[in-house]
């Protein structure tokens, strides 16, 4: 395994104290993680979660969004759909290709302090966990769609940010994340589908037809 570039940086630049912190962190994440993935966990979630967390659950209403985009908004539905595809880009690319290189963190169910202890519910999936690729390109795209339809659906567009926080946790709970996971996924999804979603809107605003 390839040594993790965030702690060679933070154990040979004179950063010792956020690596003393950075191992704090692990210890309560691992914590949390316990929490989540095995004393709250009962027969029912058990059977819910793994399809919440599973992306073709979504692809009906993935499609359903789409044809009511375009159908509604006509060409600006069009550029509506590139945006949205491309926010889902950005975030996949930058989750996977890129953090997950640099940080290095090995998901719990790879994780060998954790791993005996997970109380998994589907295939543990690649090495790396942090950050976590379904928190971040959900809640990029939650963002995107927030600011593009917020002046059409006004408060009910909260509702996204809701779906894209229950498939984010369902990740914790079935067993291939750690809560920090997670949490840096949220951030950075909305940081992107904040950018994204910023250049839409001022760029090629929907308008109904």
């Amino acid at each position: 395994m390839r040594r993790s570039i965030l702690l060679f940086m933070l154990k040979n630049h004179g950063l010792s104290p956020l690596l003393l912190a950075w191992q704090h962190w692990i210890v309560l994440d691992r914590k949390l993680f316990h929490l989540i993935n095995g004393t709250w966990h009962t027969p029912f979630w058990d059977a819910v979660m793994p399809f919440v967390r599973n992306p073709y659950t979504w692809a009906p209403l993935y499609f359903f969004l789409l044809l009511v985009v375009v159908m509604h908004f006509r060409w600006r539905g069009l550029w509506w759909i590139a945006f949205f595809l491309l926010t889902f880009a950005i975030a996949d690319q930058l989750s996977v290709e890129v953090f997950k290189m640099f940080v290095q963190r090995l998901r719990p169910c790879h994780d060998p302090v954790v791993a005996p202890t997970v109380h998994l519910l589907i295939s543990c999936g690649g090495q790396y966990g942090f950050p976590s690729a379904h928190a971040t390109n959900h809640f990029a795209l939650a963002m995107f769609m927030f600011l593009s339809f917020r002046r059409f659906t006004g408060k009910w567009i909260f509702v996204v940010f809701a779906w894209a926080f229950l498939i984010s946790y369902a990740q914790i709970y079935v067993g291939v994340h750690f809560p920090g996971d997670v949490l840096a996924g949220m951030l950075l999804g909305l940081l992107i589908g904040g950018v994204t979603g910023s250049i839409f809107v001022r760029f090629i605003p929907l308008q109904s037809s």
